[in-house]
């Protein structure tokens, strides 16, 4: 047997037991030592000198006292008249020193408060006052019962005093990673039980205790427990007094919740991101295993992944600069990959990106055209589920993504039919396999210019926000889960892409990226509302070319063309002989303009590129 390895295993042991049992004790040895500081600070020279001449005084009091109570007690003797003059005399002698006796007890009570004793003398005083009565009567009682409870009592009291006593100004062993930085190295030493309850009455933190602080991938975390009346919303309120108290930067993110028992807080100081070592560039490998989720980045705290559900509509907020549109890539890169995508771009630029990978939608005419589509689509999937008999859509997810949600709505709020259009995407999609993604920097539903529709917030279940403009905002971004504060997320390019999602908790996220190389190498894949879709496997997950369509199955850029040369001169005849939309029709011919395959002339007409020249 090893015995210098079985003694440190014990030693280690042992201090760690002491180390938890210290915080319980270290409120009784801090008022201990408070009110010990404070008997010593009053033992001055003067109140002493005070304190010789009052006893003085009194026990010349009591002497009179006792001489004029003799006194009185002879006058009775000599004379059995009550009025007679020498028992009157007596008396009044006799109240006179009563009075003077207890003046002179009251202000050597006064100096005895001015010039206490020792706590410990008290304590001395206490112990003794209890154990030899105790020692006494468990003699007494072995005597016929063979017990000594009494005396045993008396010791457990003061061998409690003074481990109590002991545990309580333990210096704890805080373990400090010789990795933290200064900064940290601070907060933990004042995050230190003794430092913390010394410290906390200054700032109105009396009765709370806090446990030793330990380091975790996301930062510090330790647990505080509350006494009285504190519960952990009035600790959250706190959280400018605890900033004070630990001397912590303005910037650093202190989140405060209930910890995993009744009575107890958790705080937690972010000076770390667990998800720093890991690089943010999303790649198809990221897409989880399981069809029903979606991967939307890793918690900053525990470095895990962080999924969400892939068929549930959702809304992503965020102000301008805080890096949502390549927060929002990623998702809408799974989508593409999985089923398929119709990206409805109220600004352009995300569509510049996209439209080598998916049907996008920039300018008025394509907008109303795609969310026609889109409807068209939802109910021609109603009626083929009714014809099959099923209720929930079983072929390829149709996403529908508004990115810059307001812009959306101030081009169709006057058209009440798509902007209810809009609406029923929303709330009748979901079953039916078109699914509403909406993204704005405005997340407001009243006003001139709303981010997002009353309407069509509330079904938007899933919530993600990044940094917001301020606490309304913060309110239609999370709705219920506002209190995670989104505005307050700091500024700065280190936050970007940072944010919270709606019934994960408040610990913030950092979400994956993707950048335009990444969205220009997705596989083309162009949705349109005629081809079929039901009950068709999702394509393989992998960044190449597609196949070119075969010989037999013209693409819409072939349609538009044979329509051209076949006499076609107006958008309006092209959509007319080949009955595609007129936002496809108008995208084909801007492609085969660029590319010399048609003419545009200047009254506006259509001509083939050979005829032209």
């Amino acid at each position: 047997m090893d015995w210098k390895q079985a003694w440190s295993t014990t030693a280690n042991t042992t201090n760690s037991a002491l180390d938890a049992l210290a915080p319980v004790c270290v409120p009784f040895a801090v008022r201990w030592d408070l009110e010990a500081d404070r008997r010593d600070k009053l033992r001055t020279p003067e109140h002493l000198k005070a304190l010789m001449a009052v006893q003085k005084e009194h026990n010349a009091a009591r002497s009179t006292h006792a001489t004029a109570k003799s006194q009185q007690l002879t006058a009775r003797a000599a004379s059995n008249n009550p009025f007679a003059a020498g028992r009157r005399a007596a008396r009044v002698a006799s109240k006179a020193a009563s009075r003077h006796e207890r003046d002179t007890r009251a202000k050597l009570k006064a100096a005895r408060v001015n010039y206490p004793s020792t706590l410990k003398a008290r304590a001395i005083q206490a112990h003794s006052l209890h154990a030899v009565p105790t020692v006494i009567t468990s003699v007494v009682m072995s005597a016929s019962h063979l017990t000594i409870w009494p005396a045993a009592t008396s010791a457990v009291l003061i061998g409690a005093n003074v481990a109590g006593l002991a545990l309580g100004r333990r210096k704890l062993r805080v373990p400090v990673d010789e990795s933290v930085t200064v900064e940290e190295r601070q907060l933990m030493e004042r995050l230190d039980p003794s430092y913390w309850v010394e410290h906390a009455p200054d700032r109105g933190l009396s009765g709370t205790v806090t446990t030793p602080p330990a380091m975790e991938p996301g930062g510090i975390r330790c647990e505080i427990r509350l006494d009285g009346t504190w519960t952990v919303k009035t600790l959250a309120d706190k959280v400018d007094s605890i900033r004070a108290l630990l001397g912590a930067r303005t910037a650093l993110r202190i989140r405060i919740t209930s910890a995993s028992r009744g009575g107890w807080a958790a705080l937690t100081l972010a000076t770390r991101s667990a998800a720093a070592g890991v690089s943010s560039l999303w790649t198809p490998d990221r897409i989880p295993a399981d069809p029903l989720a979606m991967s939307l980045g890793l918690d900053t705290e525990t470095g895990e992944e962080v999924l969400i559900p892939f068929d549930e509509r959702l809304l992503v907020s965020g102000a301008s600069g805080t890096g949502k549109s390549w927060s929002f890539r990623p998702l809408m890169a799974t989508a593409h990959l999985r089923g398929d995508l119709l990206l409805i771009d109220g600004k352009g630029e995300e569509a510049t990106v996209w439209e080598h990978a998916c049907r996008v939608a920039v300018e008025s005419d394509e907008i109303t055209a795609g969310v026609d589509d889109a409807h068209a689509e939802m109910t021609r999937r109603k009626v083929d589920m009714k014809q099959r008999g099923i209720s929930v859509w079983d072929g390829r997810q149709l996403t529908v993504v508004i990115d810059e949600g307001q812009v959306i709505l101030a081009l169709i709020s006057k058209d009440k039919e798509r902007l209810q259009r809009l609406i029923e995407l929303s709330s009748l999609g979901r079953s039916r396999g078109v699914v509403l993604w909406w993204a704005t920097q405005y997340p407001l539903t009243d006003g001139g210019a709303p981010g997002v529709h009353k309407l069509i917030a509330p079904n938007l279940l899933t919530r993600f926000s990044l940094r917001v403009a301020g606490t309304t905002q913060a309110q239609v971004a999370l709705d219920d889960c506002a209190h995670y504060a989104p505005h307050q997320i700091p500024e700065g390019r280190e936050y970007r892409g940072h944010g919270y999602l709606k019934g994960y908790g408040p610990r913030m996220l950092r979400t994956w990226t993707l950048d335009d190389a990444g969205v220009r190498e997705l596989p083309k894949s162009t949705w349109a509302p005629d081809q079929a879709t039901g009950g068709q496997s999702p394509r393989p997950l992998a960044l190449v070319k597609e196949p070119a369509a075969s010989s037999g199955a013209l693409s819409n850029r072939d349609k538009v063309l044979a329509a051209v040369r076949a006499g076609a001169r107006t958008a309006k005849d092209v959509a007319d002989r080949t009955g595609l939309n007129k936002g496809t029709v108008s995208r084909e011919i801007k492609n085969l303009t660029a590319d010399g395959a048609v003419h545009r002339t200047a009254d506006g007409r259509l001509l083939p590129g050979q005829q032209a020249a």
